[in-house]
C-alpha cells in the first residue's frame, strides 16, 4: 500500500495533466479542421481538394505536438528523444519510404492541381470523378459509383487523362452505310440531324467525311463539339437519332458479310 500510495503521489498529477493535455489537444485539432474546412469553403476560388488537403495537415500536426507536450508531462526529455529519432532517420526513412513518398507526391499534386474535385479522370488504369485528396491518397468514384483509392504516388507518378479540364469536348462517330447507297444523301441527311441538335457547337464546325472503305460498308467519320458536361448525353443521342434519321430515308446501316461462290464441278472433271 505505501509503494502504490507513492506511486500515485508521484505520477498521479503527470498522468492526470497527461490525459487532459492529450484530451484538449485532440478536441483542438479537430477544432482547427473543422474551422479551416469552413473558412476555406466560404471562398469560391479555393479548391474544396485544396481545403480537405491544408485541415488534414494542420489537425496531424497540431496531435503531433500534442504527442509531445504529453511525453513532457511524464518526465521524457523530449529533445533527447529527437536526437535519437534523428540518429535513427535513416532506419525509419527507409521503412516508411512508400509512405513518404506517398505524402510528397500529395504535397506536389496541390501544387501544380493537375486536377480538381468534381474533374472525371483517368490514372494508374482506373477512372473516376474525384471525390478527395488525403496526405497519402486520392479517392475516385466511377460511374457506377464505386470507390477507388489510388495512393498519390501511383497518381503523381502516373500518366493523368483530365477529360473535365477543358470546357468542350469533341464526339466522334463512324458510321457505316451501303455500298449501293447513295453517299451525298447520306451526308444531308447527318447534317440536318446535327442541324437540330442544340448542344453542338457551331464552332469548331461539325466535320463529315467518307473515313474508310471498309469490307462491308463505306464509314462515314463525324465529329462534332459539345460542352464536357453533354459528352455522354450528346454522344448516345445523337447514335440514336442517326439510326432512325438513316432508316426514315431508305439508307442502310449494313452488318458485316461475305459473298460466297460455289463452283460445280462435274463428274468427267472430278475424275480427270
Amino acid at each position: 500500500m505505501e509503494t502504490i500510495e507513492r506511486i500515485i503521489t508521484t505520477y498521479g498529477l503527470s498522468v492526470v495533466g497527461g490525459i487532459a493535455i492529450l484530451i484538449v489537444g485532440w478536441l483542438i485539432a479537430g477544432f482547427v479542421d473543422r474551422a479551416i474546412r469552413r473558412v476555406m469553403g466560404k471562398r469560391e476560388k479555393v479548391d474544396p481538394l485544396l481545403t480537405g488537403f491544408v485541415a488534414s495537415l494542420v489537425k496531424y500536426l497540431i496531435l503531433a505536438f500534442t504527442v509531445v507536450a504529453v511525453l513532457n508531462q511524464f518526465g521524457v526529455q523530449t529533445a533527447s528523444m529527437i536526437a535519437v529519432l534523428g540518429a535513427a532517420g535513416l532506419a525509419i526513412g527507409l521503412a516508411l519510404q512508400g509512405t513518404l513518398s506517398h505524402l510528397a507526391a500529395g504535397v506536389m499534386i496541390m501544387i501544380f492541381r493537375p486536377f480538381r474535385q468534381g474533374h472525371y479522370i483517368e490514372v494508374a488504369g482506373s477512372a473516376g470523378t474525384v471525390k478527395t485528396l488525403t496526405l497519402f491518397t486520392t479517392e475516385l468514384a466511377t460511374p457506377d459509383n464505386i470507390q477507388i483509392i489510388v495512393p498519390n504516388g501511383k497518381v503523381w507518378g502516373d500518366v493523368v487523362k483530365n477529360y473535365s479540364f477543358h470546357a468542350t469536348r469533341r464526339v466522334d462517330f463512324s458510321l457505316g452505310i451501303g455500298y449501293g447507297d447513295d453517299i451525298d444523301k447520306a451526308i444531308k441527311t447527318v447534317q440536318g440531324v446535327i442541324a437540330k441538335e442544340k448542344r453542338v457547337h457551331k464552332e469548331p464546325e461539325p466535320m463529315i467525311v467518307v473515313g474508310e472503305l471498309a469490307d462491308s460498308s463505306v464509314n462515314l467519320t463525324i465529329r462534332v463539339w459539345c460542352d464536357s458536361g453533354d459528352y455522354w448525353g450528346l454522344k448516345f443521342d445523337l447514335t440514336k437519332a442517326f439510326k432512325q434519321a438513316l432508316d426514315k430515308a431508305s439508307i442502310s446501316i449494313p452488318f458485316p458479310q461475305r459473298d460466297v461462290h460455289l463452283h460445280q464441278v462435274t463428274g468427267q472433271q472430278a475424275a480427270g
